[in-house]
């Protein structure tokens, strides 16, 4: 039988482990759930990195991730309210916003991520014309068609900034040029395949394709297409931040820790990424080489990338991919990064 005294011991024990377990830093007070959708590409590998280190895990949070192979699915997903957290581009997070899904951005992953990539005889146009333009027009000369260019679905942000590029930049005749949407993994394929004849896509694919097509080459790079293009990003549902505020507060401070571990540490980095998208089917020195990639610029700080997307959506309204404009400052919200990188 226990006596009163040991029965106010142990109350006495168990409520300094509590005390103790709540003081400890860095560590949400009880396990919570996040739904989390992502697509299985280079810019979201912060995501990779806080689960492949376990400290997700540690923090008290249990993340149930699902992989897209588009933006614009994942918005899909978040409209029908499956998803607490999406690791996505800042296009269909503009999208998702417009129709009226309440989502806020809390942190960027990486900057001027999109390339683009080019094969058989449109990298040889590329590699001795003057110009794009010109490098297109020769292009549609020789080969008598349009040249074929794949990328993600409209909204998503490779598909906005080659558009831009095209219309903005490289001043290229829309009769000389065929855009194509399609999944991530589909790209890759058609690149490889010889289906398309170049691509607006991110890492690791440009690197993947350069390594397997000794003819393919950089047409435009990544910081050409839409210079300081903002990329990939963190958002979160606003019912997710009123249910779990310091949940989302624990996310942010892991995403910043491990954007800073993805810079330092890319052998490390890399076998997390290679749990994630390579399955076992790419090369450790090959993702190495994209996460150190000029289409690789990793950054956490949500406010390196407002500005840019002011401009990006500009650009979005005139291409009619928005129902509605979004006010660029509502969208982010700011006070998850200043909390832990100023508290």
């Amino acid at each position: 039988m226990i006596s009163r005294r040991g029965l106010l011991a142990s109350a006495a024990a168990l409520s300094g482990a509590a005390a103790l377990s709540a003081a400890l830093p860095g560590r949400a007070l009880a396990a919570t759930r996040l739904r989390v959708g992502y697509i299985p590409i280079i810019p979201m590998t912060q995501l990779f990195v806080l689960s492949g280190e376990g400290w997700a895990r540690q923090a008290g949070l249990e993340l149930e991730t699902t992989s897209f192979q588009s933006g614009p699915a994942m918005v899909q997903a978040l409209a029908s309210g499956t998803l607490d957290v999406a690791y996505v581009g800042i296009g269909p997070a503009m999208v998702a916003r417009s129709k009226g899904i309440p989502l806020k951005i809390v942190a960027a992953n990486v900057v001027d991520q999109v390339a683009l990539i080019g094969r058989g005889a449109l990298a040889s146009a590329a590699a001795s014309a003057p110009t794009a333009a010109q490098a297109f027009a020769e292009f549609r000369r020789t080969q008598g068609r349009p040249a074929k260019i794949a990328t993600l679905p409209a909204g998503s942000v490779p598909d906005t900034v080659l558009r831009y590029w095209v219309r903005e930049r490289a001043g290229i005749p829309a009769e000389h040029i065929e855009i194509v949407g399609m999944g991530e993994q589909q790209v890759q394929q058609g690149l490889l395949a010889g289906a398309v004849d170049g691509a607006s896509i991110l890492e690791p694919i440009l690197t993947i394709v350069r390594s397997r097509l000794p003819d393919a080459r950089i047409v435009a790079a990544a910081g050409d297409l839409f210079p300081g293009q903002p990329g990939a990003i963190l958002a979160v549902t606003e019912q997710t931040i009123a249910r779990d505020r310091d949940a989302v507060t624990e996310l942010v401070r892991l995403h910043v820790r491990a954007t800073r571990f993805a810079r330092e540490e890319p052998d490390r980095t890399a076998a997390h990424v290679a749990a994630f998208i390579g399955q076992g089917l790419i090369e450790p020195a090959l993702l190495r080489e994209a996460l150190t990639s000029g289409a690789t610029t990793f950054t956490e700080d949500p406010r390196a990338i407002m500005e840019p997307t002011r401009s990006m959506q500009a650009f979005q309204q005139t291409l009619g991919q928005l129902a509605n404009p979004v006010e660029v400052d509502s969208l982010f919200d700011l006070s998850f990064y200043d909390a832990v990188t100023k508290g």
